[in-house]
């Protein structure tokens, strides 16, 4: 059996087993997500669905290292990813407990993001452009590493406002890049692809309308963060622009949600950060859409938006720019007629 196959089944099987009892946990130790006037839940649901996720990705990348014969910059590679991705899901369980200030959650955001790249020097230093040249980073490699897995981290960490609907665009987003990956035989990024797949589409099981846990900032914050940072490396070993248009179209639908929420905050005083109900499936709720119609359509697009990123590795990088400009203004064209760009937070 294939190293990634055994990743993907570890992965399914663990978050099943474990996460009965991370429910019983969370009642227990008061880890509860209450009701409120900006959630769509009417009853109290346990919010750290994540440990099982966390738990069952490091059972299943522990066991395919122990089988394999892992050395030198592989290696260092995987532990920089395995102790950041712990610090990042290390800063999201204490907010699903306390409840952080953004700012500290930023801050702790940053320097798990910073072990990665400064201290196992995971980082993109150049890139091509679509005429093939090499594009040197040189001093902003650091900084544009840094901002490129904070902010997809946070994508995934802001979608998360219905049932299954996070868990299931980062199965769906984890599918396609190891498809992008297998394909380009990067064996690394299989296996990690693999376990992240593994482990959101088994946690969909208990977290699906009506869901009975939500994995939380500990869930949302480790699997965006895990799918960033691996893309950072596929990125490296191409050095291509199509590398980093993979991602961006797999995770679409929660990188666009992002944008409108920053702008929208922004153009209405707000704090960036500060929660409301302007996200894209608040849109869809209000415009009739049932919590499953709402997550089965971001679904599909997220989909084929992974579809396109698959065909896009096809072509030249001039062509992908082309095809990516050209998605990005049909989705907001689509937007625009369904009223989803209204920036207000009506």
């Amino acid at each position: 059996m294939p190293e990634w196959s055994l990743a993907f089944f570890i992965a399914i099987g663990v978050v099943l087993i474990l996460t009965p009892g991370v429910i019983l946990l969370a009642r227990v130790t008061g880890a509860v997500d209450q009701p409120d006037a900006r959630k769509v839940h009417t009853v109290p649901i346990p919010r750290i669905g994540g440990i099982g996720i966390y738990l069952a990705f490091m059972s299943a990348i522990a066991f395919v290292t122990a089988i394999t014969p892992f050395q030198g910059e592989t290696l260092r590679t995987i532990t920089g990813l395995l102790i950041s991705g712990t610090l990042m899901f290390l800063v999201g369980i204490i907010d699903d407990y306390k409840n952080l200030p953004a700012k500290i959650k930023l801050l702790g955001q940053i320097i798990a993001a910073g072990v990665l790249v400064v201290g196992y020097d995971v980082r993109v230093d150049f890139i091509t452009n679509p005429f093939g040249d090499y594009i040197y980073l040189e001093w902003l490699a650091v900084p544009a590493t840094l901002f490129w897995l904070v902010g997809l981290t946070n994508t995934v960490n802001l979608i998360d406002g219905l049932d299954g609907l996070a868990a299931g665009v980062s199965a769906l987003a984890a599918a396609t890049i190891f498809l992008v990956a297998m394909e380009q035989n990067f064996f690394l990024i299989t296996i990690f692809m693999a376990a992240i797949a593994g482990a959101a589409f088994g946690f969909l099981f208990y977290n699906t309308n009506p869901a009975r846990i939500f994995m939380g900032d500990s869930g949302s914050l480790f699997l965006g963060f895990m799918l960033a940072s691996i893309s950072i490396i596929g990125a490296v070993k191409s050095a291509a622009t199509i590398a980093l248009i993979v991602p961006i179209l797999a995770l679409g639908i929660p990188i666009f949600d992002t944008t409108f929420a920053i702008l929208r905050r922004f153009i209405g005083g707000q704090p960036i950060f500060k929660p409301d109900k302007g996200h894209l499936h608040h849109r869809l709720l209000k415009l009739g859409f049932t919590q499953r119609q709402a997550v089965f359509l971001m679904y599909v697009i997220s989909a084929i938006l992974g579809l396109s990123a698959i065909a896009l590795t096809e072509v030249n990088s001039t062509i992908a720019i082309m095809i990516l400009i050209a998605v990005v203004i049909s989705i907001f064209y689509g937007a625009r007629k369904l009223g989803i760009l209204n920036l207000s937070n009506r």
